[in-house]
């Protein structure tokens, strides 16, 4: 396998229980041998990603010091603007050569929360940026919904199982700007290997390629979508749910070649968190004689609070 598995929603969303099923089963063989897929006929129209990608660049492309007005104190970087080189790998002292934005979940006033989310950030200076944002963020949620009912049927739960955990969940949708190389970097990388926190990860096409996963066997592979497909991965939450079951995989954005190093990198990855108090517990449909439990209870705030903490955007 030298790309990432490519599957249909539309399979999923049909009339017919075969193509349904069919889906059921891509997805989950994708997601226990290599835990990525590419995802066509998602909810994301290709004028909504072009509307994004234009606020975006338009932000970023902000003198620095107006972008700095939106780094708020306190936040640990769940909202606004996070400034280069402030996030590494787990595990790295090196920060990762990139900065990005933070939008967070808006919920329904019946969404009956415990917990309350941080208001997101308002950026003066462009009107359309925070409207266009929460648009690709609610098609991004509204997709991933349907992957996890997809992948509730596949480990043998409920299909709505995920529904209550993620809907109003603690998401996160990123937009990343990986500037021009300009010297040679001492040891950093676009984004160093990692794995992602969360329940899943949806991530729009990139402007540029560089996005690698780690097989099975160790070797890098090049993550490689059609423009009109997502990236959707297993996040470390999933994991440990499912009892390694399904595999959150190591990837990475590695530094273009020298001779394309002017060029930025744009991309928009939407981190599928659930409510806080979802537990991680291991599900027993995942756990039997010859897959005993691996991991530890803990809900999902717990977990992303130690895993914040990791990557340097929360102070012990």
């Amino acid at each position: 396998m030298n790309n990432i598995p490519s599957v249909d929603l539309a399979d999923f969303l049909s009339e017919d229980p075969n193509r349904k099923q069919k889906f059921v089963d891509e997805i989950g063989k994708a997601y226990e041998e290599i835990g990525f897929v590419a995802l066509r006929n998602h909810f994301l129209s290709d004028e909504l990603v072009g509307e994004l990608y234009k606020e975006v660049k338009s932000f970023f492309n902000l003198p620095l010091e107006t972008k700095r007005k939106y780094e708020i104190e306190g936040l640990a970087g769940q909202r606004g603007y996070i400034s280069f080189g402030k996030e590494h790998a787990k595990g790295k002292k090196e920060g990762d050569l990139k900065e990005f934005w933070h939008f967070g979940q808006e919920p329904a006033a019946d969404a009956n929360l415990t917990e309350k989310y941080p208001e997101n950030v308002q950026v003066d200076e462009l009107k359309d940026f925070n409207h266009v944002g929460m648009e690709a963020y609610r098609m991004l949620e509204k997709t991933g919904i349907y992957v996890l009912r997809a992948l509730a049927l596949h480990i043998g739960l409920k299909e709505q199982y995920f529904d209550h955990w993620a809907s109003n969940g603690n998401s996160i949708l990123r937009p990343i700007h990986y500037p021009p190389i300009t010297e040679e970097p001492k040891g950093a990388v676009r984004a160093g290997a990692h794995g992602d926190i969360n329940l899943i990860t949806l991530l729009m096409g990139a402007s540029t390629g560089g996005l690698q996963v780690l097989r099975k066997d160790g070797e890098w592979i090049d993550a490689v979508p059609q423009e009109d497909e997502l990236v959707i991965n297993v996040g470390d939450m999933l994991e440990r749910l499912t009892n390694n079951k399904l595999r959150s995989t190591v990837h990475r954005v590695i530094n273009p070649p020298k001779e394309e190093w002017g060029k930025p990198r744009y991309s928009i990855p939407f981190f599928m968190h659930p409510r806080s108090e979802m537990p991680l517990n291991g599900l027993e449909e995942c756990i039997d004689e010859n897959h005993p439990k691996q991991y530890e209870d803990i809900t999902a705030g717990e977990f992303l609070h130690q895993r914040l903490v990791e990557i340097g955007l929360l102070k012990k």
